[in-house]
């Protein structure tokens, strides 16, 4: 059986699908798996080895030039491949009139969330089969019931394993014993002060840890590169691609971060991860994972490094625990 997941965007909402693909997996070995996404997160994707195939598109860069010829060429292209394919299911996993537009050109009947459980109404109309999902719950478990219900089999909830593996190259300079500091994220009022960064990375350098940090525009540059200037000892790697990026935080120590989606990818690898949420809400998108936590500021005051480190300290120590227990 061949089955196409459409989960476009955005790189949380992709990572959030990985736990249901890990059951799929398991529970239905006569499945192959392939992926449509949006061309940025196509390494992301990769990252599970589930996935055979990936179909990129490239809604937000074809939305600024609806009347480029280009744009539609590239729409009947994706067309055709889905299409040449010959999927027995399609599997909306975003339940979004854009997603559902996607699976619709794969020509084979497409599974998505009900009436009372799609984030747009719009989209079910596309659905030849819908299944009923609380909207109460966590996006990850909610993927993950979709799946099941879709593929008939019941996942068990009471486990979170997400089944991606970083990618085996890691550069020459990052040691061991590493501390991510993922300080960038998509909104000014999501981001810690880089004051609060650079205290954060002197307490990690005094618990003998080895702050790396990354950037992704000129705005982040000069974070990480305060952060190296007041913390020597601290790595700041150039801006590099997705997978680069994956392969050396799936290798960390330990992960603190923004509330931006490689925070959402540390916790998908188990690592030892805290989220830092000053503007929004974890509630049902937050990261989820072994080993991860989620501090929010209180309202009208503010997380202190001492705060954050002190509950890495707790997650390392928890991760300790258990791997000693396995011992």
């Amino acid at each position: 059986m061949k089955v196409l997941i459409v989960k476009t965007s955005s790189m949380g909402d992709v990572i959030h699908t990985f736990p249901a693909v890990e059951d799929a997996s398991l529970a239905r070995p006569d499945v192959s798996f392939d992926w449509c996404v949006e061309e940025a997160f196509a390494g992301i994707v990769a990252l599970h080895p589930a996935i055979g195939r990936i179909h990129t598109v490239a809604i937000r860069r074809w939305r600024k030039a609806l009347l480029d010829g280009a744009t539609w060429r590239e729409a009947a292209a994706l067309r055709r491949t889905l299409r040449e394919r010959r999927y027995d299911l399609v599997i909306d996993a975003q339940g979004l009139l854009k997603s559902a537009l996607v699976a619709r050109q794969a020509g084979a009947p497409i599974a998505g969330f009900d009436r009372s459980s799609a984030r747009e109404l719009s989209a079910t109309l596309f659905y030849d089969v819908t299944y009923g999902v609380p909207r109460n719950l966590h996006a990850i478990e909610r993927t993950r019931r979709l799946f099941g219900q879709a593929l008939g089999y019941q996942p068990d909830l009471s486990t979170l394993n997400s089944g991606i593996v970083p990618p085996p190259v890691t550069p020459a300079n990052i040691g061991a014993n590493t501390a991510f500091l993922l300080h960038g994220t998509s909104r000014e009022d999501k981001k810690w002060p880089a004051g609060d960064w650079i205290g954060t990375a002197r307490l990690l350098v005094e618990r003998g840890m080895a702050p790396v940090t990354t950037w992704s525009n000129e705005r982040e540059k000069a974070v990480a590169e305060a952060i190296a200037r007041a913390v020597p000892s601290a790595v700041v790697v150039p801006k590099s691609t997705l997978a680069d990026i994956a392969a050396i935080l799936g290798r960390s120590t330990l992960v603190i971060g923004a509330d931006t989606g490689l925070t959402h990818l540390a916790s998908a690898f188990g690592l030892p991860t805290v989220a830092v949420f000053l503007a929004t809400e974890p509630g049902l998108t937050g990261p989820r994972g072994p080993y991860a936590s989620t501090l929010l500021a209180p309202p009208g005051g503010r997380l202190m490094p001492a705060e954050v480190v002190a509950e890495a300290e707790r997650q390392l120590a928890r991760r300790g625990a258990a791997l000693a227990g396995k011992n």
